[in-house]
């Protein structure tokens, strides 16, 4: 496989972007090599700055749910564009996209749209917060909220502990009143909730964690924290940043049948395009301004080309049968998978849900923590993640990350995989 222009990009990269990227999961750092640069993509396929052709399971991190360059998003885009690309004034775009989730979604009331998931997080923990008039907020230890500063923190030795910063430029006082505590543990939550029950605004957890693994959780322990939220007068807010839309048009809210009391989302409402967006109940939404005191704007927020898409994407996505169709193509991919692992000395195992997938060198039937994964064993994906490459298969360049099946993945694109993956077990040591 030819790399040369890839790697001329990226020497020129790094006398412009810190590490030669513009975001750090880019980076090859855990896989090795340099990043390739991609060039185009059509479908399920992407193809590089040297020509080489990729069956992608990326999809931009997961809101290509109908593949790349999609003709029924490009022809709305491209007629939207016509008549201009920002005006920073409400357009009729607007009230479609948001008639089209809420009308299909008994989850959210109201909605406000951003500019990116992060963009959500930050503005719900906000709302949250001035609902409430507490100030603590509780998350937990693997699930990944976006890089604003109170919620780029990590836990601590203890079983409840305030958030410590895990980046540079986060000041301790800006996470002060962050408690984290561990995934799955009850007891942690109980007991965080008996020491600043009081204080504690809002529980924030992605349903479906996928953001350090696919750490899925029990339908009873998201039904604990809705109660106990519930007992403490906090929200309970979704991060449904790559769970919505994914599992469904109702995300892991319809597909536990649980009720949050606010629900974030990301680029899959925009076809892939830099859009969020965070909903609540009437009641809840109130707060936000110009109706209440709790501000939040942006200039780019309901971005016409973003809506265009959005309603493209989502309205294919309302076909009767879409989501079982692309969680019967997952189950087929992750079965051929694990029958052609035949390696007698190394633990193998695929977790999916919907058509999300997570590659994992454990025997663990249930990873439910981060604590639970094992780092020694990313050495093998390291050396998977290279194979397959050679093999003209693309995965997210971390085993910590998940993967993503299309509505563009064809069963002989599954079939290759399979043979891709069969092939770089081979050279597993």
């Amino acid at each position: 496989m030819q790399r040369e222009r890839s790697k001329q990009l990226y020497e020129e990269a790094v006398q412009f972007f810190p590490g030669g990227v513009n975001s750090p999961v880019r980076a090859f750092r855990s896989v090795g090599g340099t990043p390739l640069f991609i060039k185009k993509g059509k479908g399920a396929k992407i193809w590089d700055a040297d020509g080489n052709e990729f069956i992608d399971y990326c999809a931009s991190w997961g809101p290509l749910i109908l593949g790349h360059a999609n003709e029924k998003v490009l022809n709305s885009v491209q007629a939207t564009m016509q008549n201009g690309t920002s005006f920073g004034a409400p357009t009729e775009l607007e009230n479609e996209l948001a008639r089209l989730i809420i009308s299909n979604n008994p989850y959210i009331q109201k909605i406000r749209f951003v500019s990116s998931g992060t963009e959500a997080v930050m503005s719900a923990i906000r709302l949250a917060r001035g609902y409430t008039g507490k100030t603590k907020i509780l998350k937990f230890e693997g699930c990944y909220h976006g890089h604003s500063d109170a919620l780029l923190v990590k836990a601590g030795s203890g079983l409840v502990t305030f958030g410590n910063s895990s980046s540079a430029g986060v000041p301790e006082s800006v996470v002060s009143d962050t408690i984290v505590v561990s995934l799955h543990n009850k007891e942690a939550v109980q007991k965080a909730f008996e020491q600043f029950g009081k204080e504690i605004a809002c529980v924030i957890i992605e349903p479906v964690p996928a953001n350090n693994g696919l750490l899925l959780q029990d339908k009873e322990y998201l039904q604990f924290l809705r109660d106990i939220t519930k007992q403490h007068n906090s929200v309970l807010i979704f991060d449904e940043v790559i769970s919505g839309f994914r599992l469904g048009f109702t995300g892991a809210a319809g597909h536990y049948g649980i009720a949050p009391d606010i629900i974030t989302y990301g680029k899959i409402i925009g076809g892939g395009f830099p859009v969020g967006a965070y909903g609540a109940s009437k009641e809840i939404m109130a707060c936000i301004s110009p109706d209440g005191a709790v501000y939040q704007a942006g200039t780019l927020s309901g971005n016409p080309v973003a809506m265009a898409a959005g309603i493209a994407q989502l309205s294919e996505c309302l076909k009767p049968g879409f989501y079982e169709q692309l969680e019967t193509k997952t189950k087929k991919l992750v079965s051929g998978i694990e029958k052609a692992f035949k390696h007698p000395s190394i633990p193998f195992k695929i977790f999916s849900i919907g058509s999300i997938f997570w590659i994992a060198f454990s025997s663990d039937e249930k990873i439910q923590s981060a604590e639970a994964i094992d780092a020694d064993s990313m050495k093998y994906f390291r050396q998977l993640h290279a194979t397959l490459l050679e093999q003209g298969v693309y995965l997210g360049p971390s085993g910590y990350e998940v993967g993503f099946m299309g509505e563009a993945h064809t069963d002989a694109d599954i079939e290759a995989t399979i043979a891709a993956f069969a092939k770089a077990f081979e050279q597993l040591n």
